[in-house]
């Protein structure tokens, strides 16, 4: 049943799309991009440093960095933290590829560690297992709704003397103890990608921290090394070159993009924390349905961000095809676990190392949860679950 807000349908439920979104948002969004066009600087420009101050305001940041992706973002801050040749980073098994090979472009190599099996976030037992002589950073990875286990991670990273990253790309509106995603340690970053609860409509990336020298220098890589017009809170800085950087700018298009759909974030994330509700409301009791998404209490206050819905199920794949063939987009998250993944091979991994990150990229599946849905878009996708589940997939 629709909750009396929503134009609902019975058509195709795609497993993302922001077109109402962008109907409603257009003249503001209009707006802005005619100032860029009048400004005519296209990157790194004004746009670029009201969306830094806006975002490090809306996250209670000191800093905030806007690059060109969240992969990016990962790189420059590993670097700026000092990641050295040969230093080892713990990473989460089971996480987008960025994550370890972010490791592997800053200089440094991944180890990874197990998940926990109910947060799929990096279990802390398991990273204190893996720590050698060699680690120099562990990097928590935020996923789906929420935050990793923070206060025995960082526990672990005052006793062994490393630094924390976190990888924080899905995780904006997520707070630890009033602690935004990303804060806790060194520093973390958001990914912008389209589909992320707060996307662009292209790459775009940004990193967050409280340290000010942490902040200038990744500022300074991502322009090419240089320390002259590179962020808005250090004015006046000397353009002169003293560290090899790259260019990864963010665009003023996205940053206007962005700026327009921060003004309603928080209703967005209330949205998709409604729509995260009525999944569960109707998904509970589903025959083949393994686990629905659980947040756990935490030591400290945590706030959840529904980014996806994901759920683990038998017969993934199948469940998978039987809903594309019915119009419902979904996405599997992730199907091959980082340390089976070929560009790791070389690090000598092997299958059953670490089972629960394994099982996890076997049986979870991530449904459509997004803004534009209606709870008539719920329904539908439900109860074709129901249908599979008790019919098969003819």
């Amino acid at each position: 049943m629709a909750d009396g807000t929503e134009d609902g349908t019975s058509g195709p439920v795609p497993f993302f799309t922001q077109a109402r979104t962008f109907e409603a948002l257009w003249p503001d969004i209009r707006s802005r991009l005619a100032e860029v066009f009048d400004d005519g600087k296209f990157s790194h420009g004004r746009q670029v440093a009201r969306f830094e101050e806006a975002l490090a305001r809306w996250t209670g940041a000191r800093y905030a960095v806007g690059v060109n992706s969240g992969t990016d973002a990962l790189v420059l801050l590993l670097r700026a933290c000092g990641l050295q040749p040969g230093d080892e980073v713990i990473v989460p098994a089971f996480t987008f590829v960025a994550s370890a090979s972010s490791v592997v472009l800053a200089g440094g190599r991944p180890v990874f560690a197990d998940i926990d099996p109910v947060t799929y976030t990096i279990d802390p037992k398991s990273a204190a297992d893996v720590v050698t002589s060699r680690t120099r950073m562990i990097m928590p990875v935020h996923l789906f709704c929420q935050m990793a286990d923070m206060v025995p991670l960082l526990d672990l990273a005052r006793r062994y003397q490393l630094t924390v990253v976190e990888d924080s790309a899905e995780a904006i509106g997520m707070r630890w103890d009033g602690a935004h995603a990303g804060l806790l340690g060194a520093g973390g970053v958001l990914s912008f990608f389209p589909t992320k609860t707060l996307g662009a409509i292209g790459d775009a990336g940004a990193i967050l921290t409280d340290d000010r020298q942490l902040a200038e220098t990744a500022a300074a890589l991502r322009h090419h090394g240089r320390y002259g017009r590179t962020l808005a809170h250090f004015p006046g800085i000397s353009n002169e070159t003293t560290v090899n950087g790259v260019n990864s700018k963010m665009d003023d298009i996205q940053a206007s993009v962005l700026l327009a759909k921060l003004t309603r974030l928080h209703e967005d994330i209330a949205r998709r924390a409604r729509l995260a509700a009525a999944y569960t409301e109707r998904m509970a009791g589903t025959p083949g349905v393994l686990r629905l998404p659980t947040v756990v209490p935490r030591i400290a206050r945590t706030d959840p961000v529904f980014y996806v819905y994901l759920v683990e199920v038998e017969r993934r794949d199948e469940l998978a095809v039987y809903l594309a063939g019915h119009g419902v987009g979904t996405e599997a998250y992730y199907p091959v676990p980082l340390h089976l993944q070929q560009c790791f091979a070389h690090l000598g991994y092997r299958r059953g190392d670490f089972p629960h990150a394994e099982r996890a990229c076997e049986r979870t599946i991530a449904l459509p949860l997004y803004p534009d849905m209606s709870v008539d878009d719920v329904d539908k996708v439900c109860a074709l679950v129901r249908r599979f589940a008790t019919r098969g997939p003819a």
